[in-house]
């Protein structure tokens, strides 16, 4: 057993390694390229093309829940060492797929399209670039859902390095966009939605080429397996309540904050999302990581290994977070100025805010991980998904008869989110058995604790608004007491040994 947990967490670090590499590149691309695009488009343009093609992400909400069960299904079956379980597992997903890209391609040019012309606040001047960049969004959705059991099947077998080179391939192309946008004389707005377009195409060629020489099963026809693809249709119709509430906290919040403020809002909107996935991704790559071994060790009733597996993706990622959140949070006003230069209206403010939720991500993504491994997921996505539902109609009552602010749009936000994480504590520990004791004492005493000692400081801290020599010398001083912090008050004793053994093994 202990061969199996040493090769397992060998593995993890392995993946993990590749997703960081990967995030490294990508972060670095995402950042120049927001902020060239930015500058290219204008404030305008940029807002329309957030909301116009948010519009497609929230018609395609059910797209994320299929994906969830999808890639559930096939990584429990590949767990389980049943090579034709796999290949029945993939056709049914990939005939469910291929339906439900005709019924949104149909709820996207009729439902969808009269939101865009009819309810969104779009320059009249603009209104063509709009359909266009609409248009080139549903396509762009299209292969994309029909691209979800080919991305799955290189997460479930865990081959996380080709999904780190097809995303850095994917970061090459769209710093291309950036480039050919600076020379091209036509509309730019429409310029970029077709060049993302034309990324799109290439990353989905991709996908299918490897899955195709990689995998037997990705060689399978699409079929309608009446009782597997109802099975996984009632799976993520349960699992699309959350992916619903999701778009309702970005998408939904998105079109409110256009509809009462226009499209300058959504540009800050827009930047605060790019800083927002930019962090996440921090932590995503390690839990992405994670979730294969965690469905697997369920499938084969290693209940001690999937705890281990849990606890470590929620304290260790949580740890990650603080680290990043806490100096970005800081020195909000000074990143944003040097990414940006003209920071736009609210901004910083929605930063601040969205880090601050942002430390509860690695809490949920490893609750989710959990309940999608034992596949009980009815009353968790009830709970979870009908309050987090409830970000909208606040946001909508406050904008409407209480004139709040944009900043007080994201703090409801925030609320509501952390009364969801209690939720899902209170619903998924139980149903791995885990008590809630354990679990706090080993993956959330320490994070919190430290959590608190480090904003504590920001009473103490001198603000700057640009960069300098003294900027500086107190991000060096700020970063260098957060390792100390996290050293003495986010790990135990146990596991300051382990990483001085390490560095005396490795480095020394």
């Amino acid at each position: 057993m202990k061969e199996i947990i040493a090769t397992d967490t060998q593995r993890i670090a392995k993946n993990s390694l590749f997703l960081y590499l990967r995030m490294l590149f990508t972060m670095g691309v995402s950042f120049y390229t927001s902020r060239v695009i930015l500058n290219t488009l204008g404030v305008v343009d940029f807002g329309v093309y957030n909301v116009v093609g948010g519009v497609t992400v929230m018609l395609s909400f059910f797209n994320g829940s299929l994906q969830s069960a999808s890639s559930r299904y096939l990584t429990f079956s590949i767990g389980k060492g049943n090579v034709d379980e796999v290949k029945k597992v993939f056709r049914s997903v990939l005939g469910v797929h291929l339906i439900l890209a005709l019924v949104l391609f149909v709820l996207c040019e009729t439902v969808g399209l009269w939101f865009v012309l009819n309810k969104l606040i779009i320059p009249e001047e603009r209104y063509d670039a709009a359909l266009w960049v609409y248009q080139c969004s549903i396509i762009a959705m299209l292969v994309s859902v029909v691209s979800v059991p080919f991305n799955a099947l290189v997460i479930a077998h865990e081959k996380m390095n080709v999904f780190a080179y097809i995303s850095i391939v994917e970061s090459t192309l769209k710093l291309s966009i950036v480039f050919l946008l600076l020379i091209i004389p036509y509309d730019k707005l429409i310029s970029y939605s077709i060049l993302f377009l034309l990324v799109q195409l290439m990353l989905r060629a991709i996908y299918t080429i490897y899955c195709s020489k990689n995998f037997v099963e990705s060689r399978e026809k699409p079929q309608w397996n009446s009782k597997l693809s109802k099975e996984l249709i009632v799976y993520a119709g349960w699992a699309s309540n959350g992916s619903l509430a999701l778009l309702a906290n970005n998408q939904g919040i998105n079109i409110l904050l256009n509809m009462f403020f226009g499209p300058v809002v959504n540009a800050a909107r827009g930047l605060t999302t790019q800083v927002q996935a930019a962090v996440l991704v921090f932590v995503q790559n390690y839990q992405m990581a994670l979730s294969p071994p965690i469905i697997k060790a369920y499938a084969t009733n290693d209940l001690q290994n999937m705890h281990k597996l849990v606890i470590a993706s929620s304290k260790y990622g949580y740890l990650v977070m603080v680290l990043v959140v806490f100096p970005l949070f800081v020195f909000a006003s000074v990143v944003l100025q040097l990414w940006l230069g003209t920071v736009p209206e609210y901004t910083i403010s929605f930063v601040r805010i969205t880090l601050l939720i942002c430390l509860l991500a690695p809490l949920r993504q490893a609750m989710i991980n959990a309940v999608h491994a034992t596949g009980n997921i009815k009353r968790f996505q009830v709970y979870e998904g009908t309050t987090m539902l409830l970000v909208l109609p606040f946001s909508y009552i406050g904008l409407k008869m209480f004139d709040i602010s944009p900043d007080s749009v994201m703090i409801i936000y925030g609320i509501i989110e952390t009364l969801v994480q209690c939720i899902r504590f209170y619903i998924v520990l139980p149903l791995i058995k885990i008590s809630f004791e354990e679990y706090f004492k080993k993956a959330l005493m320490r994070p919190l604790l430290l959590t608190v000692s480090l904003f504590l400081l920001v009473f103490f801290l001198p603000s700057y608004d640009s960069l300098s020599v003294d900027t500086f010398l107190c991000m060096v001083v700020v970063f260098m007491i957060e390792i100390f912090f996290l050293f003495f008050i986010g790990l135990s004793l146990g596991e300051r040994e382990k990483i001085l053994l390490l560095i005396r093994t490795k480095l020394l």
